[in-house]
């Protein structure tokens, strides 16, 4: 057995032991638990200093185990999961009777998906066993900080935040994507976008021959990631307009601010307390980077970013979506 199998098999039987256990996805890490066992989810609430009518994500294998969590299952979820899973979309469905409150926040609903990384995929297939076991073998897991704080991309940042509250941490590496999935809602007939990621309306648009909507209505289900503040580093975070950025800056550093910029472009002058970070210009480049980023930010303990708003457009929704939470979140 080699060493990743060896640490795979046993942070199956953590899991199974009702322990918390850390792991990579493609989008951030994961805090997981046995999604069928309530004490074990309760550990994750205690963990994160999450509400707990707030609901998780039921991490699964394969498609091939949605009826053990979902009924009604619409034809919708079949062909976006045929076409999508494993990957980071997650599907809002009527919940199965037998899914504990604990992982759906008391609501009917349950938020279902299958993650594109193998050390993931391994973990869920170890945990579940042959055919996903009698309980389809799913790893409810939020991602592994604290809440409403920025998510971890690497195995480093959840033994910063998290560190004793998890008896172990897979470490895969730098997770690919950077920021959570994009949560559609198929629960109420119409299919609708609850939160963006980086698959888009347009490639589900493909799939299903039409867009979905985006924003809940006032009865949407309520899903990980919804709440106006979250995502947030310590420090202040301040969006601020390209064509507005030196003269904020200078303002905030006029008032003996220290000031760390998250742009593009660098501003055409120094000072000692200006910090910056290079974004990229591309939205893909620019989620894989951005939490990583506001955390390294973070530990240069200025008083405020400064962040640039990013441009207008649908490739650049789910960046837009996550600085908007954290600006809020910093407030």
């Amino acid at each position: 057995m080699t060493a990743q199998r060896a640490d795979v098999a046993r942070a199956a039987a953590l899991l199974r032991a009702g322990e918390l256990v850390a792991f990579p996805t493609e989008t951030v890490y994961g805090l997981g638990a046995d999604a069928r066992n309530p004490l074990a989810i309760g550990k994750i609430f205690a963990a994160k200093g999450r509400p707990a009518d707030h609901p998780l994500i039921v991490h699964l294998s394969d498609a091939s185990h949605l009826e053990r969590w979902a009924v009604d299952i619409p034809e919708a979820a079949i062909r976006l999961a045929a076409a999508f899973w494993p990957g980071p979309l997650t599907l809002i469905l009527k919940r199965h009777p037998s899914v504990p409150d604990a992982v759906t926040g008391g609501q009917d609903t349950v938020g279902l998906r299958v993650p594109d990384h193998p050390l993931a995929l391994q973990l869920l297939r170890e945990f579940g066993g042959a055919n996903g076991g009698a309980n389809g073998g799913g790893l409810a897991a939020p991602s592994a900080n604290r809440f409403g704080r920025v998510s971890p991309t690497t195995a480093a940042h959840v033994r910063e935040e998290l560190g004793d509250s998890v008896a172990m941490i897979l470490d895969g590496g730098p997770c690919a994507v950077g920021i959570e999935s994009t949560i559609l809602d198929l629960s109420g007939g119409e299919a609708r976008i609850l939160r963006p990621g980086m698959l888009d309306a347009a490639a589900m648009d493909a799939v299903l021959g039409y867009s979905p909507e985006f924003g809940g209505e006032q009865n949407a289900p309520r899903v990980s990631g919804s709440l106006e503040a979250h995502y947030a580093p310590r420090t202040p975070l301040q969006l601020v307009a390209a064509a507005d950025l030196a003269a904020t800056a200078r303002e905030a550093l006029g008032a003996g601010r220290r000031v760390a910029v998250l742009a593009a472009q660098p501003l055409a002058f120094g000072h000692d307390s200006l910090h910056f970070c290079p974004a990229s210009a591309d939205p893909a480049q620019f989620a894989h980077d951005l939490y990583a980023q506001l955390r390294e930010l973070d530990a240069m303990r200025c008083d405020v970013i400064l962040a640039v708003a990013p441009p207008a457009g649908e490739s650049w929704r789910a960046v837009a979506d996550r600085l908007r939470r954290a600006a809020a979140g910093s407030k």
